[in-house]
């Protein structure tokens, strides 16, 4: 028998099968997680856990009565994530701005905190080895573990809108008429924020990251 989708499952926890819960929790944690995680950045990592709970705890609430209308449970659960990261944001007294788009048409451009990533290696060696000695294998390791933690670092100096659509675009893979639905903006308006987004995270990692804007 094939998988139940996520709609089967929400429908079946809504009739009072706890199990078809534990399985959609499971399918879907990780990645909920971690996109809390990093929209929230370091400055409010504390309060993770948090937002994490609380978008299941309104999703459960929610679930009687929820209607697909054209959008994932995926995008839907992201989309309750997505407002309670930007609520726990406002609470701890930082400014969120909804709307960075002019300022990118008009401003300056955008310049990083510090240098632009210069560490990378030579073109043929931009890959992870296949197979090679643990020498290689762990040098490998090092310097995919640095650039991953670069590209962090670059996520932090982004508007929230932009981070917030390059995390569910290119990280969680949402498409992006699913993210433009996950964060209730019109698609052009959600296209624009992932090239800015991809604008200013090339800069930053040293024009290493793709310049397409897919689907």
């Amino acid at each position: 028998m094939p998988d139940p989708s996520d709609d089967q499952l929400l429908r079946a926890f809504a009739a009072g099968d706890a199990h078809a819960f534990e399985r959609l929790y499971a399918r879907h944690e990780q990645a909920l997680y971690r996109f809390v995680r990093r929209l929230l950045g370091r400055a409010a990592s504390a309060q993770t856990d948090e937002v994490f709970q609380d978008t299941w705890m309104r999703a459960i609430e929610a679930c009687a009565s929820w209607r697909p209308q054209g959008a994932a449970f995926r995008t839907w659960l992201f989309t309750i994530a997505h407002h309670r990261a930007i609520d726990i944001l406002r609470k701890s007294g930082r400014e969120v701005a909804l709307d960075c788009d002019d300022d990118d048409r008009h401003g300056a451009p955008f310049e990083p905190a510090d240098r632009p990533w210069t560490a990378w290696p030579d073109a043929p060696d931009r890959a992870p080895h296949a197979g090679g000695t643990t020498a290689g294998a762990a040098d490998d390791r090092l310097f995919w573990r640095r650039a991953g933690q670069r590209l962090l670092d670059c996520l932090e100096e982004l508007p929230l809108p932009q981070k917030t659509a390059f995390l569910l675009h290119h990280d969680d893979g949402l498409a992006v008429d699913e993210m433009a639905r996950a964060l209730e903006v019109g698609f052009e308006t959600a296209k624009t924020r992932l090239r800015y987004a991809m604008a200013k995270l090339r800069t930053c990692m040293g024009a290493y990251l793709p310049a397409e804007v897919n689907r």
